[in-house]
Formats: C-alpha cells, structure tokens, sequence
C-alpha cells in the first residue's frame, strides 16, 4: 500500500523508489492500465506510466517548478505546448518512441488520436505527484488535485 495525501491507497502501486530499481519501461508501460501509475519515486525525480483511451487526454496542465520529459511507449497523438493556455507555441504529431521535453511553467497537453490506448511515460525533476499515486482515470486524477 501507498502512502497519497496522508491517506494510505489500496490500489496498486508500481512505485519502487526510492530504491535502486532497473525495468523495461516499454513492457511494462504497455501493461499499465491506469490513467497515471507512480513507476519510481526518488527525491529528485519521478517516473510515472500512463494510459490515455482513445480520444482521451493527459488535459492541459502546467507544472511552474518541474521539468517533464514525456515518452510516447505506444500509439499516436498530438502534444501541444505554450506560454499560456492557448498552446498555440507547438503543436506536433507525436507515436512510438517519439519524446516531449516541456520546459517548468510551460502549459502543455496530449491528445490520443487513435482509436486504441495511448501509453506514455513521464518523467518530473523533481517529483510532481505523492510517492506511490495511482489514478485509475483521468476524472478521479482531477479530483485529487483539486
């Protein structure tokens, strides 16, 4: 079990950190089925695993103190990123193996085009979300934050 927000998560936690922890991060991406999973935790960095559904989103967000790198492990979509919420400084087409570097402070979103899961990992330096998050959608992940 995981500790989020000072309430212990019953669901399951991927999270190994912060011990020294070697994967194959396109295996077990693809067998992420959660919105946002907490793969590694450390004090620097974190790694999460997400999986977006067909014609979902990641929803735009802004991260002011943390710097994220984002890996698209399988399907396509459209990433977009700007200077306010408007997005309009990129907008790319992104699909396998494809990566998203997006500044602290930069607005950014990824949008599943295709009719299958989009998964995706990310990593925040320093870490963005409680050691051991787990989201299983999208909708309770925007609750919690909120």
């Amino acid at each position: 079990m995981a500790q989020t927000n000072g309430t212990v998560n019953m669901k399951h936690s991927m999270d190994k950190g912060p011990d020294p922890y070697v994967t194959d991060v396109d295996r077990i991406a693809v067998l992420n089925k959660d919105f946002r999973n907490a793969l590694w935790t450390g004090d620097h960095l974190q790694m999460t695993l997400m999986t977006i559904p067909p014609g979902g989103e990641v929803g735009v967000e802004n991260h002011p103190d943390t710097d994220q790198f984002i890996r698209v492990e399988q399907g396509r979509g459209i990433a977009s990123m700007g200077r306010d919420g408007n997005m309009n400084d990129l907008r790319q087409y992104v699909r396998i193996g494809d990566v998203v570097f997006v500044p602290a402070g930069t607005w950014h979103n990824v949008v599943n085009t295709e009719n299958f899961p989009l998964r995706l990992s990310a990593v925040y330096g320093p870490p963005h979300h409680p050691r051991g998050t787990v989201h299983e959608t999208k909708a309770e992940a925007e609750m919690e934050e909120h």
